[in-house]
């Protein structure tokens, strides 16, 4: 991995604050702004209270681009920062690391004025009331809209003037929003039909805002919103289950000219793999270019999705390059998996300020000088302009902030170029691959853009889970398949051992084994703040594919060990449930209980699909358990299912998943560790099928027999009684009534398509 700093560099500064002992890396960003920056915590709050002054409190995260705009624009300008020093309480907060906090003010923000993001700007009482917000202000008035200078001036005299009217407003806009966001459920269950509602309406209110000229669901600016992929490909597999062939194939269509669409666009960095954060246009071109963990892991896993369902190499060699990217830029020497790249970065070693996209852009006369005699057909098949190409629509850069640069975007289609020039497609990719390995080598003596290594657990579980599932899934593809750069093509474990070291660093620096408590990030230490539901939810979750895709049972006894710490700290055993945080901090002053699955799906969707999945391995009461706290969860959100269907997708599905009558389960038996038991297990994985659980069990480990006997004895007596020396046997099940045993992988991936 490339080494890079990301932390400010050890020179002399004019200023320093408090910050500067800081871990976050958004923090030590601003460790030498002249503003007096406080961290979150009660030596600010008790100065605002000494000061009786109001806290002007900042919040976003290190690779955020409008965040870095005004931090140049504002709080690098002395003058702004004599008023903030004389009149406020400055604080500074890493969204990422205190996702609780964030939440507090951006719904507050949202709620007051309709849209939020960051930065957040937004000025509190000295208990923390929010008193007014919004997100970015420039320094200046324009447009008939005041700038930061002119609402710092009003909001001191508001506060001088109005302060017992503006903290009693402020007290009650948190009073409605603890109401209003801490919802309960009238009954303990969903009433019949809704779930399947639910999932249709989803589905068609998606269909609805397909684009079916570029790709994607709703317009510019174009996010890739992964869980909407995975509730069209859900849907579809519930159509043709119920012999609606035709309807399936529509849903299908959807997904993969999108997903195709998003690989072929400039959101996708041919040239050394992963996904930029969204396309600020609606041909998925030119992107905004910070690049986000959390996206990976779930755009990799929609890949895998679409290639178990269409066999389309295509999409397997999509969820490579971005594991690839992964594992080439982003992981650390013990396998933690950091959270972000910048947008922004230097266009030359030395220069005083960063632009966004620097690193990713190329002038035509570059690419002729690195690729020399196959420039052109790169140039063809990548769009590559001598006047730049970011033309393909009025919002991609109407700034013309790319002027003479391009952004790569594949407009043509392969086989069709390879013919024009006389070539075999694979002797056409070959070459793509050489040249994309020479623009790299290139590429990496650039500034590079600005690392986060902040490690954040729910988002590691998320790519825990893309790298568990991989393992098993790429089996699928043909043998003697070629890769070129940026995939790396190698053997599918390697990624199993990825998704392992990730996990246990988690277990080493973030788990608590005596409390059974997550901290919820990692830099140079665990971050002061607890894990959150989040954190809990997705890791879980990332243990349970670990698990089913391999791993030992190791993985299943710490996941049923979280889900219980998680139930302990989260859920409300009344109303149904989880809330965000844990509720042990008062400066936190709201316990949200979230639904929406947006650029990540929310803690309570993964926890409801978790429940209906613990409820298939584990027997008994435990499993009971599980069911009713996943019955009483989605009965909370009731009314989001039917009337905001689309806000929710993940849930739809899990709502779906909780009422399949009769979940399939797939019982493997025999010595693990071998090429048998491998292929056996890729058979198992090998059709995509969300209502199916794999269970693997070794009768001579004595550990495993021992889970199963205390956790599910079924699975132990089955595993006792189908137990053979000198071959792999696989059982499929529904309510563990099962099939006659079967030892091939062609007639386990049989029996499963046919089931």
């Amino acid at each position: 991995m490339t080494e890079r700093t990301s932390t400010s560099s050890s020179h002399s500064h004019k200023h320093s604050n408090r910050l500067a002992t800081e871990h976050s890396p958004y923090l030590l960003q601003h460790a030498h702004n002249p503003v007096d920056w406080y961290p979150w915590g009660e030596e600010a709050f008790a100065e605002a209270r000494k000061r009786d002054a109001p806290i002007f409190l900042s919040i976003g995260y290190s690779t955020c681009h409008w965040c870095h705009v005004m931090e140049v624009e504002s709080f690098e300008n002395e003058e702004v920062a004599k008023l903030l020093n004389d009149w406020f309480v400055s604080i500074k907060v890493d969204r990422e690391e205190r996702p609780d906090v964030d939440k507090v003010y951006m719904t507050y923000v949202q709620a007051l004025y309709g849209g939020g993001g960051w930065p957040l700007s937004v000025f509190l009482s000295p208990d923390l009331k929010p008193l007014m917000g919004g997100t970015y202000f420039p320094p200046e008035d324009k447009y008939g809209r005041p700038g930061f200078k002119t609402i710092l001036r009003k909001v001191k005299d508001a506060w001088d003037s109005q302060k017992d009217m503006l903290v009693k407003s402020g007290a009650f806009a948190i009073e409605q929003l603890s109401e209003a966001l801490a919802a309960s459920a009238g009954s303990n269950q969903l009433p019949d039909g809704l779930p399947q509602n639910a999932l249709r309406l989803c589905a068609e209110q998606l269909s609805k805002s397909y684009d079916s000229r570029f790709g994607g669901f709703g317009s510019a600016p174009k996010f890739p919103r992964p869980v909407e992929i995975q509730l069209m490909l859900y849907q579809s597999k519930k159509l043709e289950e119920s012999g609606k062939c035709g309807e399936a194939k529509e849903s299908l269509k959807m997904v993969f000219f999108s997903l195709q669409c998003m690989a072929r666009g400039g959101m996708h960095d041919h040239v050394g793999g992963g996904f930029h954060r969204y396309s600020v246009d609606e041909c998925w071109h030119v992107p905004h270019f910070e690049k986000m963990l959390y996206d990976q892991g779930q755009l990799a896993n929609v890949y895998l999705d679409a290639f178990s369902i269409s066999r389309d190499v295509l999409y397997s060699f999509i969820s490579r390059d971005i594991l690839d990217y992964l594992r080439r830029d982003m992981i650390g020497s013990e396998g933690e998996i950091f959270s972000a790249e910048d947008a922004d970065s230097a266009e030359f070693e030395g220069a005083t300020r960063k632009k966004e996209g620097a690193f990713y852009i190329w002038t035509s006369e570059e690419i002729d000088g690195i690729l020399g005699e196959h420039a052109s057909l790169f140039k063809e098949h990548y769009y590559v302009k001598p006047s730049g190409n970011c033309d393909l629509s009025s919002i991609s850069d109407p700034h013309n902030e790319f002027k003479g640069n391009n952004v790569l975007i594949e407009r043509n289609d392969s086989s069709a170029l390879a013919s024009k020039l006389g070539m075999s497609i694979q002797e056409y990719l070959d070459i793509l691959g050489e040249c994309k390995k020479k623009l790299f080598d290139v590429r990496a003596k650039r500034p590079r853009p600005h690392l986060d290594d902040k490690v954040i657990v729910s988002w590691n579980g998320l790519a825990i889970s893309s790298f568990a599932r991989a393992s098993k899934i790429l089996k699928g593809e043909p043998q003697g398949t070629n890769f070129n750069f940026p995939v790396v093509g190698c053997d599918p474990k390697e990624y199993m051992e990825v998704a392992e070291k990730a996990a246990n660093f988690i277990r080493r620096h973030l788990y608590n084994e005596q409390t059974r408590r997550l901290q919820h990030s990692f830099r140079n230490g665990p971050s002061k703040a607890p894990g959150f539901l989040d954190d809990y939810a997705f890791l879980i979750s990332g243990l349970l594919d670990l698990y089913e895709f391999g791993g030992s049972t190791d993985w299943l006894v710490w996941a049923t060990e979280l889900q219980d710490m998680q139930d302990e700290l989260f859920l409300d055993r009344e109303g149904g449930a989880y809330f965000n945080t844990p509720g042990e901090d008062p400066s936190v002053l709201l316990r949200v209980k979230e639904d929406h699955d947006g650029a990540e799906p929310s803690g309570n969707s993964v926890s409801a699909t978790n429940l209906v999945r613990l409820s298939s391995m584990i027997s008994g009461s435990k499993s009971d358990h599980y069911r009713q706290n996943a019955e009483h969860l989605l009965a909370v959100f009731e009314s989001r299912l039917k009337e905001m269907a689309m806000a929710v997708p993940l849930m739809c599905c899990a709502a779906d998943m909780l009422t399949v009558p009769s979940r399939k389960q797939v019982v493997l038996v025999g010595h693990k560790h071998s090429g048998e038991f491998e292929n056996m297990l890729a058979a198992a994985h090998a059709s995509y099928d969300l209502n199916k659980t794999v269970i693997h069990i070794d009768p001579t480990n004595a550990t495993e027999m021992e889970f199963w006997e205390a956790s599910n004895n079924k699975v132990a007596l089955m595993a006792r009684n189908s137990f053979a020396a000198d071959k792999v046997v696989a059982l499929v099940c529904q309510n563990f009534s099962c099939s006659p045993p079967v030892s091939n992988p062609k007639s386990l991936e049989d029996l499963l398509s046919n089931n």
